[in-house]
């Protein structure tokens, strides 16, 4: 009877952690293939990196040092080698050639590098639309904490939501900006920076990451080792504000040059008022110009800008 009694104890436990979205190899996952034509855009900048120790617990220990942060843009591989590790805590933050906005579904994806479908390493992710003010997406993590998960222990995608890191390398994790539409700070429609935080995955409280519950995240730990915390292969874009997407611009009747610039724009083939834009949307510069003549660009923030001429836009970017 008590042997009937703890096998049906660990069934319903069972049944009560694995209330997320299941592995990318069944029915009802929420993965996203790194080939999918969902996928439109990939990061394209690292605006900030900063390396976690091996092991949090040992202040004046190495750092994690396997990969380069560039190893972060473009598409992801699928591998478990064109990678770079975050370590305990690290962090990176990416941007994108257009912002992301908030469509329906899933509207960014974050690709890592496990090997498996229960080995798993996990990320908070943040984002922000000025670089400066961050917000976390609400994390759920559904896996026990009485008992450490080993430095190559099983954790299960069902027992955790939004958090990077859910699926096998190849297969990304979405995240829906619904998630956070009552949040302060940030425009949903111009997402410009994401931020992936490593997990610390100890359960001792005193060095461990909580979910937006309160829970205690319990990943593989220690990882003691160069490539110890997460391993970030890719960041698709699902959803991006790209205004030129259904812009039908008459480049043979205009020209702006060069692209990028650094001191003036010259525009060619076009007389009238004219609006310069960044990607918050704020006009930063305006006036009338002659075709031939040019726009001083001296006092401008290296950047991507909008060059509104009448009812045609060109992307300009100041270096």
């Amino acid at each position: 009877m008590k042997i009937i009694q703890s096998i049906l104890c660990c069934l319903i436990v069972g049944q009560l952690s694995a209330q997320f979205a299941p592995a990318a190899n069944v029915a009802g996952t929420t993965a996203i293939h790194k080939d999918s034509s969902i996928i439109i855009n990939w990061a394209t900048e690292v605006v900030d990196f900063q390396r976690g120790l091996e092991d949090i617990t040992n202040g004046s220990g190495p750092v994690a040092s396997y990969g380069d942060s560039t190893a972060a843009l473009g598409y992801a591989e699928g591998t478990s080698t064109d990678v770079v590790s975050l370590g305990d805590a690290g962090e990176i933050v990416l941007a994108f050639e257009y912002p992301i906005k908030d469509g329906a579904g899933p509207d960014f994806a974050i690709f890592e590098n496990s090997f498996s479908h229960d080995y798993l390493e996990f990320a908070h992710v943040e984002v922000s639309t000025d670089g400066v003010n961050f917000v976390r997406i609400p994390s759920e993590s559904a896996i026990q904490t009485s008992t450490q998960t080993g430095t190559y222990g099983t954790t299960l995608p069902e027992w955790v939501h939004n958090l990077a890191g859910k699926y096998i390398q190849g297969y990304g994790t979405p995240f829906d900006l619904q998630d956070i539409e009552d949040s302060t700070g940030v425009n949903l429609d111009s997402i410009n920076f994401v931020k992936i935080i490593d997990v610390i995955g100890t359960i001792d409280a005193n060095f461990g990451t909580f979910d937006s519950q309160g829970t205690i995240i319990n990943d593989p730990y220690p990882s003691a080792f160069e490539s110890g915390g997460f391993d970030l292969d890719a960041v698709a874009v699902i959803h991006e504000n790209n205004i030129f997407a259904s812009q039908q611009t008459n480049d043979l009747a205009i020209k702006v040059y060069p692209n990028p610039a650094n001191e003036r724009l010259f525009v060619v083939g076009y007389s009238g008022e004219y609006s310069l834009i960044d990607f918050s949307g704020r006009v930063v510069a305006n006036g009338t110009i002659d075709s031939g003549n040019s726009i001083e660009l001296l006092d401008f923030v290296a950047g991507v800008y909008i060059l509104k001429m009448g009812q045609e836009l060109s992307r300009i970017v100041v270096k």
